[in-house]
């Protein structure tokens, strides 16, 4: 599903050069269920936002469904985006001034979706998450918790191919923080692949495989004992 080769992305200013990937060769198959850990700004949100074609990379390829896809302008970018990948956040970047119902609603009128289409789609995954019963509520009037289902809701309405989770689980207690991870195992075995960005040890044990990042290089990479054959 997704291929890089040689992939870097150099963030310059006036006086400043940062290299925050560095030649990084990675593949993830279709159906994986693949975390990514390393210190603070060894380039794991980089990875993420440059694989989730938010940003270009500064050299390399990156292929994603076998097409290369690192030159592509934005708004070809944002058509391959918004059908086949969803974005759950740290911060949960909900819409405050939008109610749970139209926040999860939201990536659906971009797909040009009938009203009838979009209440379905939006109605069965709020069922799904549990958080139906506050449809009408504003993000503000919700848990940390609560806002983190919102958040998985809006990005699975879309039925990505791909879900990228940048710490998804860091602004959660333990027990929300594992409910969340409940609920991208169940997404995973459903045959969603997923790749999420974590600092927790115990939140990657979930994965089938972890990838250590540091300085913007892949330095392991290891498969769950678990999933060995």
């Amino acid at each position: 599903m997704i291929r890089t080769k040689d992939l870097s992305k150099i963030y310059r200013t006036d006086e400043v050069e940062t290299t925050a990937l560095n030649n990084v060769n990675l593949e993830i198959n279709k159906g994986e269920f693949v975390a990514i850990m390393g210190p603070s700004g060894c380039g794991k949100s980089t990875l993420l936002n440059v694989v989730g074609l938010l940003d270009n990379p500064s050299k390399g390829e990156l292929y994603f469904l076998d097409h290369e896809v690192s030159k592509y302008r934005e708004r070809k970018r944002t058509n391959l985006r918004k059908s086949n990948i969803g974005f759950i956040f740290q911060s949960f970047n909900l819409i405050d001034e939008l109610t749970v119902y139209e926040n999860v609603e939201l990536p659906l009128l971009y797909l040009k979706m009938t009203s009838a289409e979009r209440r379905k789609r939006v109605e069965g995954v709020l069922d799904r998450m549990k958080i139906a019963h506050r449809r009408k509520h504003f993000p503000q009037q919700l848990s940390g918790g609560q806002q983190q289902r919102v958040a998985v809701a809006r990005a699975v309405v879309t039925k990505p191919k791909l879900i990228l989770a940048d710490e998804p689980t860091g602004n959660l207690d333990s027990a929300n923080g594992e409910e969340v991870m409940d609920l991208l195992t169940q997404l995973n075995e459903e045959g969603t692949t997923i790749l999420m960005v974590t600092h927790s040890p115990s939140h990657a044990e979930y994965s089938h495989r972890i990838i250590q990042l540091f300085d913007g290089h892949i330095v392991t990479e290891n498969i769950q004992k678990k999933f060995q054959l």
